[in-house]
């Protein structure tokens, strides 16, 4: 199967839980074993991204559309210039593979800085019916209206975190959540982080 057609949606999912069950088991077939960790999360978020796009029963490329997958990681574990001098000391989330519009390059992760921000420090998922509400939001698309983020946590050592944004209001559930809990699993266990 060429690896673009991984993405593609049958139309007999109609379910959440089929529809994350399908790309699990297909994330888990295009990944190589220990693959860099960019290689990695590049295709994981191409997939969901695209993914989601096919799955019209629930998300769909009109008004109900996820504009924005992609990953979010601690500067401090990878290589690259040092981040601009601060006094508080806060690790930084730097900008990682994506699909969608451009983003927001670096995030501060202290708590109640956004939702990225509190995924990140609690190293716990964060669904959000409305961004406007939430209080610290940063808003990279001013058409995001909810979001759903999980952190990667590997050996008990918070990496980042995998970020999903929609169009829709209280467009992300329990099932979705879930299935991007999985989604995040699988990448971590795939890639190979080269951490120091």
């Amino acid at each position: 199967m060429p690896h673009a057609d991984s993405a593609l949606i049958p139309k007999g999912i109609q379910s959440k839980h089929d529809f994350w069950k399908l790309v699990a088991d297909q994330l888990d077939a295009l990944l190589e074993p220990h693959s860099n960790w960019v290689t990695t999360l590049s295709n994981a978020s191409s997939l969901v991204y695209h993914a989601l796009a096919a799955f019209h029963p629930h998300f769909g490329d009109d008004d109900r559309m996820v504009n924005w997958c992609g990953f979010y990681l601690e500067s401090s574990h990878f290589p690259g210039p040092p981040p601009p001098q601060r006094t508080d000391n806060a690790p930084e989330l730097l900008l990682g593979p994506f699909a969608g519009k451009p983003a927001c390059q670096r995030i501060i992760a202290q708590q109640g800085r956004g939702v990225c921000a509190d995924a990140f420090c609690s190293g716990k998922s964060v669904l959000v019916a409305d961004v406007e509400a939430y209080p610290g939001h940063i808003a990279c698309d001013a058409d995001t209206r909810s979001e759903l983020v999980v952190p990667l946590v590997l050996h008990g050592r918070t990496l980042g975190v995998m970020d999903l944004d929609c169009l829709a209001p209280d467009a992300f559930d329990d099932h979705d959540r879930e299935g991007i809990e999985r989604i995040v699993r699988i990448v971590v266990a795939r890639a190979v982080w080269d951490l120091d």
